[in-house]
């Protein structure tokens, strides 16, 4: 199973948007000029919420990088919410 990191949800509506079960949608952000493979997490109305966390810092243990799934997909994969602690949400890549 691979497991990922939601972060910097305080940059857009926090973890209350969030729900265990929820699907959402991550998207390639080729053009960030912070993290050439950022990975940005939609809702399924294509709400931005956060995105899939990509350094030692920030990825809690268990849990795959953005770079580390960034080859596995091509523009969009879902994944589903399966908890959400503090202001860290983990998902599923389905």
């Amino acid at each position: 199973m691979n497991y990922i990191t939601i972060v910097a949800t305080h940059q857009f509506f926090g973890t209350d948007i969030f729900k265990v079960g929820q699907i959402l949608t991550g998207v390639k952000e080729p053009e960030n000029s912070y993290d050439s493979e950022a990975i940005k997490v939609v809702t399924e109305s294509d709400v931005p919420c956060g995105y899939i966390a990509n350094s030692v810092h920030t990825v809690a243990k268990g849990c795959h990088s953005a770079g580390r799934i960034y080859d596995s997909f091509e523009n969009r994969v879902k994944m589903k919410v399966l908890f959400i602690v503090k202001n860290v949400v983990i998902a599923e890549i389905l």
